[in-house]
């Protein structure tokens, strides 16, 4: 009788998860970003896109209630299937996958520790930074961090704003970018 109980609430979730994945990649695949914001549409400026939403989701889901705490470590385990299975298709070899998904992860926590400090401190210019610093390396004087950190900065907001019941519906609502004339 447990058991059936366990493996509803696990599949539920797995619902959820997979709904609120599903939004965060349609946020980060929006065309502005590409087309009018120049982020690289190449493989690695895809992974830029998607672990800043998932930042942001997460940052969501770890402030809420148990049930979003508990999806948000599904979430997580789904990000790093995802990206594992790409580097796959991409036709990384078995032998390489771990090594790459290492520094993979080391690179979505850095962005996680410094995306974060920025949002909470509602700092901007230094989301601005750390974003060029990641999205376009080697081109610090990006021009269109500044448009791509006020977009996090009004996603967070959004994000934070969303009631607990669609979020564990697995409904998220990310800002249209490039809604501000950017």
């Amino acid at each position: 009788m447990f058991q059936r109980f366990f493996n509803r609430e696990r599949e539920s979730n797995r619902e959820v998860t997979g709904a609120l994945y599903a939004a965060i990649v349609a946020a980060a695949r929006q065309p502005h970003f590409y087309s009018a914001w120049n982020v690289p549409d190449t493989p690695l400026g895809r992974f830029e896109m998607i672990s800043l939403h998932m930042i942001l989701a997460m940052r969501r889901l770890i402030h809420g209630v148990q049930a979003e705490r508990d999806i948000a470590q599904e979430l997580t385990d789904t990000f790093f299937t995802e990206v594992d299975h790409s580097l796959r298709e991409l036709g990384i070899g078995d032998v390489s996958v771990p090594k790459r998904m290492k520094k993979l992860a080391k690179m979505f926590y850095g962005r996680a520790g410094s995306y974060g400090d920025a949002l909470d401190a509602n700092d901007g210019p230094a989301l601005a930074a750390a974003l060029a610093r990641n999205v376009v390396p080697g081109q610090p004087e990006w021009m269109f961090g500044g448009a791509l950190a006020r977009y996090a900065l009004e996603a967070d907001a959004t994000l934070r704003a969303q009631s607990e019941a669609d979020v564990l519906a697995g409904r998220l609502r990310f800002p249209t970018a490039g809604s501000t004339g950017e």
